[in-house]
């Protein structure tokens, strides 16, 4: 009876403790989720977590201002993604060409170029004025440069005139930068949806 107990003993401890106690990848965002199991046979999940932020419930004028805010909400939550990856590629590109001869950079920063215009191509021709101009303020208020000079860095100067003769014809301006306070729901909507990491 005893050499049984061992056995059991054995099995339990050895083949079915560490599934109990173990580590496992999401597949959503690469965190680690651990559970553990305490001496009250209590199973818990325990993850590390994005910051969140809350913050008071907003006031309106009027009706409208509000319907204008939830439509900017709307319309940042569409493109939130592409000024995250816009941000991240921007200081991609600043760490990456450093040291780097200006020919080298210029390679570097076309291929990077090239590789976003693939992945997003048809999703960005696809949003409207609105949804560009939310985007560029975004990336603006992330990285404090002007789109036009962020631009005129990348891929020249007249790269940089184009796109704001572009942007004119649709009134706007990219030579204006993100101004606090210039548009107060902008400012709401832009608060709300944080890139800073």
């Amino acid at each position: 009876m005893p050499r049984q107990l061992f056995w059991l003993t054995f099995s339990l401890l050895f083949l079915w403790l560490p599934p109990l106690i173990s580590q496992s990848e999401l597949p959503d965002g690469g965190h680690r989720l651990v559970m553990v199991v305490t001496d009250q046979q209590d199973t818990l999940l325990m993850a590390n977590l994005a910051d969140v932020q809350v913050t008071a419930s907003r006031s309106f004028e009027n009706s409208d201002a509000y319907r204008r805010y939830m439509k900017y909400r709307r319309y940042a939550a569409v493109v939130y993604p592409y000024a995250v990856e816009a941000v991240r590629a921007w200081r991609d590109i600043e760490t990456q060409t450093e040291g780097m001869k200006r020919r080298k950079a210029k390679k570097y920063i076309r291929q990077k170029k090239n590789d976003m215009k693939n992945a997003h191509k048809d999703a960005l021709m696809n949003l409207s004025r609105t949804h560009g101009h939310i985007l560029i303020k975004m990336v603006e208020r992330e990285l404090d440069i002007v789109m036009y000079d962020l631009i005129k860095d990348t891929r020249g100067g007249f790269n940089a005139f184009t796109w704001n003769l572009m942007g004119n014809l649709y009134g706007i301006s990219l030579k204006e930068g993100y101004r606090v306070g210039e548009d107060p729901i902008l400012d709401m909507v832009l608060e709300d949806f944080d890139i800073s990491w």
